[in-house]
Parts: structure tokens; C-alpha cells; sequence
């Protein structure tokens, strides 16, 4: 590990921090509703406490991860599409590990991160073992990690990045070949009521299910079993979470909820416990303020992201009434950007695109193709709006259906009900987008130059 001999912090008393996250998982757990068997990572729920209306400020991977790191929006601190594209995070940005090491913490990172293409060391940690990214496969390796810590003066910060339930839903994510996959016709399409029902959507949901109850629950069970026969779990936050919604059509990849919702577990022994459930809005721009709130390291304060370690350990809380989103670049400039209230929904889409984006990695798959015709031929509207008390899926827009650069003499009005929250919401969008100087603003954001 790092000598810190020039570190003057106190770390007597701080506890521990272990981080798992995932891929793709959105909210489809037990513990929010899912009709998947997740009891190990539904475990954590019920012994701390979880957010429900969490959510991300990208619903791809490097620019919500980015956020979680640093506590600012993508297109803030520059990283608007994915990492090994070019859009990695610079390396003069102060992330959580640094942000701990500074503070006398040892910091770790075992498996899978997408900040930065290469050399994660840069983020701000001390050790990496990136020798794999599978959930079962890196028992062995938290097990020996915990195992080492012991003894250790210092306390640790560990981020435990793992690839599932990432496309493909494959056999080969268990080493044994156990997969004994689900039944298509047995699935619970209520799960997924944006989606058609058709055989390839029952086909992959089937699929994620068992890769989740399967793979993922038990892995992240085992970690928690690791920890604690280490003897370190009461001196240490456990958190579970993700980075945006699932892989499959009409969630990752667009502002709707199933594509920036999160699962957010949170438990720390003696603070945050007894199965709390938190209704107020979070994003995970608020991620790394929270986290270094718990450990009791001052949070940044200039920072897009706010703590809400206050409410996890039951104190007062000025609670967030609303949260952000956007999107720029993933295989195709898909610029959008996104208001959310408890009740609303906007979404301001920048440029001509198809009506719902389906990003590369879901597409091909069996569900991308039964959407095919409804999602990819028709265009966009410009603007957006969900009123979610009445229409949580976001079936109907209230908005009008003007297209980019469409006359507006040939689109529909806006629904006379919601005009005042249409009028409301795409100026505090726009005002949101100025204060946070979003090169949106400017024009289209040219992909980035890569050496």
C-alpha cells in the first residue's frame, strides 16, 4: 500500500468503505418490486437502508460512473459518452478515491471500472487487481482482499466493479456451466410494461432473471459473507448500486425511469440500519459528498452533487424536488437532456432521432428486434412531457409532437392541462444547463480528438 507519511488526517474511528457495483441492473431487485429472487443483495436492504427514487445522471456506463465519482454532471467534468471512445475522465479531477486517500485511506479496486480505457490507477487508487470483471470469479479475490486488511492500521476504501447481468446473457458467465436459465413463458412481464409482449421479450427477460439469481445475487452474498468472517463488517459502510438502467429496449440508453433508475442499498452498522426505505429524489451526482459525509470526511463543497448522509442516519434533510439527466454520445450522437420532479418528466431531445434510441449492445438481441419497427423507424418529438402520477410508464406525451426543426404548424398543441408544468420545466432545464455551462448550449458536441 501508499505510504502516507505526509498525510496528516486522523483516521481513528472511520470506518471502512466497500462499493459493489454493476452493470445494467437498474432497479430489478426483490427489495423494489422485481419478481426476481435476489434475498442476499435484498439482505442489505433490510439490515440498512434503501433509496427508492434513485437515479443516475446518465443512462449509459462512463458518464454515470463519472458522476458517482466526482459529484458533477457529465457534460461538467467532460466525460459524455464512453471511456475507451474517448470521453475517459481527466486526470486532474478529484474523485472518491483520491479524495479518501488524501484522508489516510487505503484504496483498492478489484474488477471492472470505466472512468478511464486504462491504467485505473489514475482514478486515485493504491491497488488494482483488473484480472477479472465476473462476478462468481472475484470471490476468491474479495475473500483474499478482506483477509489482508485484517491487521491494517488505516481504513480501506474498496470499489468491487463486476460485469453482470452485461450483455450478452450468457452461459459463460459461470465458470461450472450451471446455468440452468428461466422459463420464457414463466416470466412476469408486469416488470416491464413498456415492452410488448412478445417471444423475444419473454426470451430475455428470462435470460437476465436467472443471470441475476444466478450470478449476481450470490456473488454479492459472498462478499458480505467475506467481510464478515474477516471480522470487519461492523467497522465498515457496505453499499450496493449500479450504474443506470437494464440492457434492454426503452430503459438503457434513453431519460425514461427504466433507463436512469438505480438500486442504492446503504448499511452501516450503528448509522444506517433497520431497513429504512427513503422516498426522496437522489442522483448519483450525490454519490461521492454522501459517502464521504459517512466516513466523516468533509464533502466537497463547490460540487453539482449533494450529500444526503444527513438522511440516512435519520436527521434533518433538505430534501432534493427534483434531478437531472442527459445524454450526447454513446455509438451515435443521441444529445438529450432531462428534467424530473416526484410528478413530472421532461425530455428536451436535441437533434433528428429515431423515436426511442436502442443502443449497439441491445439492438441484435431478441428484444431489440421485436421493437425494431416501433422504436427505430418513427422520429422523435423535440420535447417531452410525463406526468408520472397518471402515466408512470411515459406512454403518453403531454408535449407537442413538433420534430427537430419541424414547423411548428405542422405539430399537434400540448396538452392545455400541463402547459403551466411544460412552460415551468423546460426553463428550469434551460437554466439548469446554463448555470452548469452545458456545451449543449452552444451547438452540437463534436466527438472528442483522439491521439
Amino acid at each position: 500500500m501508499t505510504d502516507r507519511a505526509d498525510s496528516d488526517s486522523d483516521t481513528s474511528g472511520r470506518p471502512n468503505l466497500v462499493l459493489v457495483h454493476c452493470h445494467d441492473l437498474g432497479q430489478h431487485l426483490g427489495c423494489y418490486g422485481a419478481d426476481v429472487d435476489t434475498s442476499n443483495i435484498d439482505r442489505i436492504a433490510a439490515d440498512g437502508a434503501r433509496m427508492a427514487n434513485s437515479f443516475c445522471t446518465a443512462p449509459q456506463c462512463s458518464p454515470s460512473r463519472s458522476s458517482m465519482m466526482t459529484g458533477y454532471y457529465p457534460h461538467e467534468n467532460g466525460v459524455m459518452g464512453l471511456a475507451h471512445m474517448g470521453w475517459a475522465l481527466g486526470d486532474d479531477w478529484e474523485t472518491l478515491p483520491k479524495r479518501l486517500r488524501s484522508a489516510g485511506y487505503d484504496t483498492a479496486l478489484l474488477g471492472f471500472q470505466h472512468e478511464v480505457p486504462d491504467e485505473p490507477e489514475r482514478l486515485g487508487y493504491d491497488y488494482v487487481d483488473s484480472g477479472t470483471k465476473r462476478a462468481l470469479e472475484l470471490v476468491d479475490v474479495v475473500d483474499d482482499f478482506f483477509a489482508e486488511r485484517v491487521d491494517d492500521d488505516e481504513p480501506f476504501f474498496v470499489s468491487i466493479g463486476i460485469e453482470e447481468p452485461h450483455r450478452p446473457f450468457r452461459r459463460e458467465y459461470l465458470p461450472d456451466e450451471t446455468y440452468e436459465g428461466a422459463d420464457p413463458d414463466a416470466v412476469d412481464l408486469d416488470d416491464f410494461p413498456y415492452l410488448p409482449d412478445e417471444p423475444g421479450v419473454r426470451e430475455d427477460a428470462a435470460d437476465l432473471t436467472a443471470l441475476i439469481e444466478e450470478v449476481l445475487d450470490p456473488a454479492v452474498g459472498r462478499y458480505r459473507e467475506s467481510l464478515a468472517d474477516a471480522g470487519l463488517a461492523e467497522e465498515t459502510v457496505f453499499v450496493f448500486t449500479t450504474d443506470h438502467g437494464l440492457a434492454i429496449p426503452r430503459a438503457k440508453g434513453t431519460c425514461y425511469d427504466p433507463g436512469i433508475e438505480t438500486a442504492l442499498l446503504v448499511h452501516q452498522p450503528g448509522a444506517v440500519e433497520g431497513g429504512e426505505v427513503h422516498d426522496a429524489l437522489v442522483t448519483n451526482a450525490d454519490f461521492t459528498p454522501t459517502m464521504l459525509d459517512l466516513l466523516g470526511v468533509d464533502p466537497p463543497t463547490d460540487a453539482s452533487g449533494e450529500s444526503f448522509a444527513p438522511l440516512l442516519r435519520g436527521e434533518p434533510h433538505d430534501e432534493r424536488d427534483r434531478i437531472f439527466a442527459e445524454m450526447t454520445w454513446h455509438d451515435r450522437y443521441n444529445p438529450i437532456r432531462a428534467i424530473r420532479t416526484e410528478r413530472y418528466k421532461y425530455v428536451r431531445n436535441f437533434s433528428v432521432l429515431p423515436k426511442v434510441f436502442v443502443p449497439m449492445d441491445v439492438a441484435p438481441t431478441a428484444s431489440g428486434r421485436e421493437v425494431h419497427e416501433e422504436f427505430h423507424v418513427p422520429q422523435r418529438p423535440a420535447e417531452e412531457l410525463y406526468d408520472l402520477e397518471a402515466d408512470p410508464d411515459e406512454s403518453e406525451n403531454l408535449a407537442s409532437d413538433k420534430k427537430p426543426f419541424e414547423p411548428a404548424a405542422e405539430a399537434s398543441d400540448p396538452d392545455p392541462a400541463h402547459v403551466d408544468a411544460l412552460d415551468r420545466l423546460r426553463d428550469e432545464l434551460e437554466s439548469w444547463m446554463v448555470s452548469t455551462d452545458d456545451p449543449l448550449l452552444d451547438g452540437p458536441v463534436p466527438y472528442p480528438d483522439i491521439e
